[in-house]
């Protein structure tokens, strides 16, 4: 059976923990930081887990994850 390849984007975005759990940064930490609290900003720092429903569409893209 040949290689399956991983979607790039896919790679970038999400890291699979090791009891396969999805987790993606969250938004609203690019720009406009000044309007923002700092226990706002503190909390956007760590890792959010995806979704039930979005996890197998994010896993057929990331095979060997």
């Amino acid at each position: 059976m040949p290689k399956l390849k991983t979607n790039k984007s896919a790679k970038k975005r999400f890291k699979i923990s090791k009891r396969r759990k999805v987790l993606r940064s969250k938004a609203s930490r690019r720009h406009l930081l000044t309007d923002k609290s700092s226990k706002k900003k503190r909390g956007l720092r760590s890792k959010a887990v995806v979704t039930p429903a979005m996890k197998d569409k994010v896993l057929k893209l990331l095979p060997y994850g």
